[in-house]
């Protein structure tokens, strides 16, 4: 199976071009991804971490000896943290009102993702994770933010840590700033912070590559929804100047004059971005792209949101993130056509991907290995940081400026980074240096991967047939 998905480019007749490629790797992920899933029943189960070498440790896991760790965690409730795999298990929440591109897909609909999130979180970060898809309506029949905050402070005492995933704005905005404050546990949206944070990281190295500096740069955030609004918050964060950004949203460039923000108290990120980017309030999209140095493009899928005339009037070396995903807002090589010097998307079959995948295990395992209070700006850029410094480190030009998945060794370096933050900052219970967050987390990523390894040589996961997605490719291919 992993050959032939690796080496997919080999087998695609000679006479298709590059956007019949793409066009055939949508839609066969899409449809092997539905056929894999109804042979597994899913991505995840639950095993045990302890012996059961004879039947008399049920006294000692259940009862009667268990009643010592619920009257000790009564007493002191951070005990839980120890006597409890809470220090390493997160809750993956979400209402399912926009999961991936394709919008309300009703609760039990975000379920193939948010077990996603979950595999990713263990294969990568070495963390247990539970997905738990809620219904947000309340008696308008409609999604409310409040019943959301209510399910997570509920639920909270179980875990060490929530992940928010696939919520819709406006109510991702409030859900995340309250449950951040209120809550005793760190509280993580995935789609704006995690996008946030690994964007950060592709800027700073693509600046690095094209000779230009976050403070001076000039940038155009298109799209102006959860994940830009949070990247904007963190470039500013880290340096960007506010006055050289320009936003747009589908109803045009953001901007003081913007009544409808100013008017809606819902939308309060997108109002704040109003007082402080473009002040000249520059509404013309192509006088927006005129000279512009980075390209942030996070909206309607394309392939030809982003216009390849508005690409040729950004500046010299140009910087174009287009990550809309599954298609990218405009295709790499018509980017570097209209003169893009780096492209970056989200998927993993085009150069330079940015993907929340490469930040999120890290930033929870170093967060829970630490048992920290929440999750700060400050953590998330200091993940950024730590991301390009590895992938500087291991040799970045115009087509590599991103670690991938692949880089196994950068994700234990990262959450002991992140640790160290949260320990410096004052959040964490656990108080334990850089050196033994790294011992842990390596151990813990390691042990993961190969409790999978020894799993599937063992046949307890069976092996997909290959000739079943070979076939499925053909078939596509044939139709295309």
């Amino acid at each position: 199976m992993a050959d032939f998905l690796d080496n997919l480019d080999k087998f695609f007749p000679s006479n298709f071009t590059e956007e019949q490629k793409a066009k055939v790797k949508t839609i066969f992920y899409k449809k092997l991804s539905l056929e894999a899933h109804k042979f597994y029943s899913g991505k995840m189960q639950t095993l045990p971490k302890v012996p059961l070498d004879s039947f008399n440790w049920f006294n000692v896991w259940y009862t009667p000896g268990v009643s010592s760790v619920s009257t000790t965690i009564r007493d002191n409730k951070d005990e839980s943290f120890i006597l409890s795999n809470r220090s390493n298990l997160v809750a993956v929440v979400s209402d399912s009102t926009r999961v991936l591109g394709d919008g309300d897909c009703t609760p039990p609909g975000g379920l193939g993702v948010m077990e996603g999130k979950a595999l990713l979180m263990k294969y990568l970060g070495g963390v247990d994770a539970v997905p738990l898809c809620i219904d947000s309506c309340g008696e308008t029949g409609k999604p409310t933010a409040q019943k959301i905050i209510d399910f997570v402070k509920m639920v909270q005492h179980s875990f060490g840590a929530v992940n928010l995933e696939d919520i819709s704005q406006p109510n991702c905005y409030r859900v995340l700033d309250v449950l951040r404050e209120e809550c005793d546990i760190p509280v993580w949206h995935d789609d704006a912070q995690g996008t946030a944070c690994v964007t950060l990281a592709g800027i700073i190295n693509a600046l690095k590559v094209v000779g230009k500096q976050l403070p001076t740069a000039k940038i155009v955030l298109y799209g102006a929804g959860a994940a830009n609004s949070s990247i904007a918050r963190l470039l500013i964060a880290d340096g960007a100047n506010p006055k050289n950004i320009i936003m747009f949203d589908r109803n045009g460039s953001l901007h003081r004059n913007r009544i409808d923000y100013e008017q809606n108290p819902d939308f309060y990120p997108q109002w704040n971005l109003c007082r402080i980017t473009n002040p000249e309030c520059v509404t013309d999209v192509e006088s927006a792209f005129n000279d512009a140095d980075v390209l942030v493009a996070l909206s309607q899928p394309g392939p030809d949101t982003i216009k390849q005339e508005w690409v040729s009037k950004m500046a010299e070396k140009a910087i174009v993130f287009a990550c809309a995903n599954p298609v990218p807002e405009i295709y790499p090589y018509k980017a570097k056509e209209a003169g893009a010097f780096v492209v970056a998307t989200g998927r993993g079959d085009f150069p330079n991907q940015v993907n929340n995948s490469i930040c999120f295990p890290a930033i929870l395992k170093g967060t829970l290995t630490v048992a920290a209070r929440k999750i700060t700006d400050e953590m998330a850029i200091c993940a950024a940081h730590s991301i390009a410094s590895y992938a500087e480190q291991k040799g970045i030009d115009e087509n590599v400026i991103m670690p991938s998945m692949v880089d196994t060794e950068m994700f234990p370096i990262v959450a002991a980074d992140v640790a160290e933050c949260a320990v410096k900052s004052g959040l964490a219970r656990r108080i334990l240096d850089r050196n033994d967050v790294l011992k842990i987390a390596t151990h813990d990523i390691d042990e993961a991967r190969r409790i999978s390894n020894l799993l599937s040589k063992h046949s307890f996961i069976s092996s997909y047939p290959e000739k079943n997605i070979k076939d499925i490719f053909d078939e596509i291919c044939a139709e295309i």
